[in-house]
């Protein structure tokens, strides 16, 4: 690898996980948190980390493939609208869900999340199918935590706001 892609991948890294930072910045698991009713089949929670974890390097892993793949600007600047948007989203499902206690808000904005990971994956394709490759743990991930997150609602709901 040489100093450009060992930088660029680099980046690639510190911005994923910033991402993840700001992400974990809005999860408060405190009471209101740990007061929910859960379908039995949720992941102990410490797993969550890890799996998040897991997504997010996958995640810069596919950006800098596909940015080393993006042959124009047009296409660098493709790869990193999508990213950017999908970034943006997934900060905003965590703070619906965790800051303003509204799984029942998270839900409709998951829908969101998941169709930006979509767009990852086909806005990918053609540049590096590898990097959208990548991306399936994340939508997998992503739809099994939206039924994590319906489920949640109809145990729980409704949800009025912050307590």
């Amino acid at each position: 690898m040489n100093r450009q892609a060992f930088i660029s991948l680099t980046l690639a890294l510190a911005l994923s996980y910033a991402t993840a930072g700001l992400g974990a910045a809005l999860t408060d698991l405190g009471p209101w948190y740990f007061a929910l009713r859960q379908p039995e089949w949720k992941p102990p929670d410490p797993a969550f980390g890890v799996i998040w974890t897991t997504i997010f390097t996958l995640c810069a892993i596919s950006a800098w493939l596909a940015w080393q793949a993006a042959n124009t600007q047009a296409l660098r600047r493709r790869v990193l609208v999508l990213f950017a948007a999908n970034a943006l989203l997934n900060v905003v499902w965590s703070a619906l869900y965790f800051k303003l206690q509204r799984p029942d808000w998270a839900l409709l904005e998951v829908v969101f999340l998941w169709l930006s990971i979509l767009a990852l994956m086909v806005g990918l394709w053609r540049i590096s199918r590898r990097a959208s490759v990548l991306l399936v743990p994340y939508c997998v991930w992503v739809s099994i935590a939206a039924v994590l997150n319906l489920e949640t609602i109809r145990l729980n709901g409704p949800f009025v706001g912050m307590t």
